[in-house]
């Protein structure tokens, strides 16, 4: 697992109080392996209201507030998410409190460790350094203008700006890397080659501290001071995850028969079984509900990949709540094999109720819609992605309600930062029809290859077919995609109006580039005429758009025009 070491000195030096602040914490598991170590040092600026005050709120408010994200999100997201809302307080606090765009400004540097990776948020001129085998490297740059050779000030910094710009890197961590974190206090009174000296000297990393801030005492320093370092001691084997720890030691389950109890749950049937998993409908004797079970097939019991794969679609249902997403549900209960428990759905799949209502009208088929579409919005707000969005993984329960199942396929940002599960694989986990095109290139899926699956569900839903009038080909290589047009929709159902019909176009281009960019853009286009694709509709000939109809009108003409020169010719 990882293991660090951190050690730190601060001190006023000759200024009146000490406006710099530091901070780290060195969690537990599971935050350990889920969220990794933050280290944080801030510099309150000399020339505003409250630069002690702004450096605390940084650092403190970082530290509390990034552990209480969501598991899921990865460490970007999740830094900039806070950093930008502790910006816009500090910014708004200066403003209210202070009348100045100086009221509380600080800078603020941040390393976070997890896993193998190293990411640093940055903004103004703190110092973050790494010294990796001897060498001594400045990871961090400084955001300042410099007007003298004594004189200089900031240009970035939090709570100046209402917009934040900040830094961010990531990098692979090595086992003694060790990174030296300053305010200017210190680096601008101190030679490079000192850090290194007194880094690579006698003594545990709260004395290295000490002595690199006591040198820029030595040499005159003017300011506060302080040095914060993180040695890397150890880091987790390549692929490793707390979640595959936890039930390493768990078996298969067998195949499971009516009547038999696995931990407290009744089996009654057997509802889906596949190369892959089981699923079977089962009575839970503790809490007298009906509930489901899915296991893992018995054929992947060596398969460290797929056993993964499992684990993870349990960790991803059980992060979300929405009513268009179905319940992974928690028990306290021991388990004594590998499997997870889902809540029962009485309805039909969505491909059953397509069959059952062959001519649905428009606003049944966009409320449906709609309901995945805030489904998949609470994968999107846990950075996942579902990736095998499809008719048979759609559940319309008895009330109404639409739900999204199957998490076989999710990506979790956040997991995938821990342990790449397919960093080597390039398996297409989707459906072939239903999966974004870009997947099939070896490309990152990004909402876009999401909103490419509900545009093919919806424009199925309304022609009873699929967008390009085939299916997708069986080895949808660059030079397959390109051959693939888009068949509009009159052809198959001549009463979608034509500003539908471009929305559907737009959320499955074979492009990603040329798709929505946001799920709600798709649904406003679909509920209400969007002006773009009325104006930039190209008349379609009446023989392309109804042939029938087409050569009756001409058949009509024909027997005018012989009877108007029958009618001439008997004058």
């Amino acid at each position: 697992m990882l293991k660090v070491s951190v050690g730190a000195y601060s001190t006023k030096g000759i200024k009146e109080e000490n406006e710099d602040c530091y901070g780290a914490n060195l969690v537990d598991e599971p935050q350990l392996t889920h969220k990794g170590v933050a280290v944080v040092i801030a510099d309150g600026m000399s020339g505003s209201d409250a630069g002690k005050e702004a450096s605390h709120c940084c650092v403190t408010s970082f530290l509390g507030d990034y552990y209480s994200t969501p598991e899921s999100w990865s460490v970007k997201t999740a830094g900039q998410k806070i950093l930008s809302a502790t910006n816009s307080w500090l910014y708004s606090q200066g403003n209210q409190r202070y009348q100045s765009t100086k009221g509380m400004v600080s800078t603020l540097s941040i390393l976070i460790c997890k896993s193998t990776t190293g990411y640093i948020f940055h903004i103004g001129d703190s110092r973050i350094y790494r010294l990796r085998k001897g060498d001594l490297e400045l990871m961090t740059r400084d955001h300042c203008i410099q007007i003298s050779a004594e004189k200089s000030y900031l240009n970035r910094a939090m709570g100046i700006e209402p917009r934040l710009e900040v830094d961010y890197k990531s990098f692979p961590l090595e086992k003694d890397d060790l990174f030296i974190m300053t305010t200017d206090g210190v680096h601008e009174f101190i030679l490079e080659k000192m850090f290194k000296k007194i880094a690579q000297s006698e003594g545990d990393l709260n004395q290295q501290a000490q002595k690199i801030v006591q040198l820029a005492i030595d040499n005159k320093s003017d300011d506060n001071l302080t040095c914060q370092l993180l040695s890397i001691d150890g880091l987790p084997q390549a692929k490793e995850d707390e979640i595959m720890r936890r039930h390493a030691n768990l078996p298969f389950p067998p195949l499971l028969d009516p009547g038999m109890i696995l931990d407290g749950y009744r089996i009654e049937e057997e509802l889906h079984s596949s190369k892959r998993t089981q699923i079977y409908r089962a009575f839970d004797t503790l809490t007298e509900t009906q509930v489901i079970l899915k296991t893992p097939s018995i054929l992947y019991d060596d398969d460290t990949l797929y056993i993964e794969h499992f684990l993870q679609e349990e960790w991803a249902g059980k992060r979300i709540n929405h009513e268009n997403v179905l319940k992974v549900l928690s028990t306290d209960r021991k388990k004594t094999c590998i499997y997870y428990v889902i809540e029962y759905l009485e309805g039909q799949t969505l491909r059953a109720w397509m069959d059952s209502h062959p001519k649905p009208y428009i606003r049944e088929i966009r409320e449906i819609i709609k309901q995945i579409a805030k489904g998949l919005r609470a994968f999107h707000r846990m950075e996942m992605l579902h990736q095998d969005l499809k008719p048979e993984n759609i559940i319309i329960k008895k009330n109404g309600v639409v739900t999204i199942i199957d998490f076989g396929s999710v990506k979790i940002s956040g997991i995938a930062e821990i342990s790449p599960l397919d960093a080597n694989v390039e398996t297409v986990l989707g459906t072939l029809n239903y999966t974004a095109p870009e997947y099939h290139l070896g490309q990152r899926g990004t909402i876009k290859s999401d909103i490419y699956s509900l545009g093919v569900i919806t424009y199925e839903m309304i022609n009873k077919t699929l967008p390009f009038g085939q299916d997708m080909p069986e080895n949808p290589n660059k030079i397959n995609l390109a051959k693939l047009t888009y068949v509009p929709s009159f052809h198959n159902n001549d009463m979608v109006p034509e500003w539908i019909d471009g929305a559907l176009k737009k959320a499955t281009s074979i492009t990603p580039q040329t798709r929505y960019d946001e799920l709600s853009e798709f649904i406003h286009d679909i509920s209400k005429p969007n002006q773009e694709f009325l104006k930039s509709a190209n008349p379609v000939p009446l023989i392309e758009k109804n042939p029938l109809l087409f050569w009756k009108l001409v058949s009509i003409l024909l027997l005018l025009g012989n009877l108007a020169q029958l009618a001439f010719t008997k004058q």
